[in-house]
């Protein structure tokens, strides 16, 4: 079996970034649920625009009716949060595009919503996009980049099961 052995069968899967902006710890985030890892592990990104893409292959499990968050599953079982903004459920739809529909299979880098960041922000609201692995703690691995700029489908978060 080898000193490594135990390592076959742990396929590691990578996360790209779904919006190009700069990385920053989830700790970071100016909301408990998020900061405190409530809802999972992960990490968030302040937004350069507001082009929300599929940060790997899936389903879009969940749409929020107000378009200010999805939930996707990959195909290893592992579900991903995507919440646009704190607190932009009170916006109500407004300022958001979702391109895609609940139960939608999508790529990777593939269009998932649009946000009017600049009309967020005047809104008075934060624009940083938490991305959370919701079941994380099924995974035996997880990194987050935490820091610098990425653009979007750029690694942000690997993990194994």
């Amino acid at each position: 079996m080898g000193l490594f052995g135990f390592l076959k069968g742990k396929k590691e899967v990578t996360l790209g970034a779904p919006v190009k902006g700069a990385c920053i710890p989830i700790c970071e985030v100016n909301d408990p649920t998020f900061a405190e890892e409530i809802l999972g592990k992960g990490m968030a990104i302040k937004p350069a625009d507001g082009r929300i893409t599929a940060p790997v292959d899936g389903i879009v499990s969940t749409l929020f009716p107000t378009g200010h968050a999805l939930g996707m599953t990959t195909e290893d079982g592992i579900e991903i949060l995507i919440h646009v903004g704190l607190d932009t459920v009170q916006l109500e739809g407004q300022y958001f595009r979702p391109a895609v529909k609940a139960q939608q299979k999508v790529k990777k880098g593939e269009l998932l919503l649009e946000a009017d960041l600049d009309e967020i922000r005047k809104a008075g609201y934060d624009t940083v996009i938490p991305v959370i692995i919701c079941n994380s703690e099924e995974l035996s691995s997880l990194h987050c980049n935490t820091q610098g700029e990425v653009n979007a489908g750029e690694e942000i978060i690997t993990y194994s099961k």
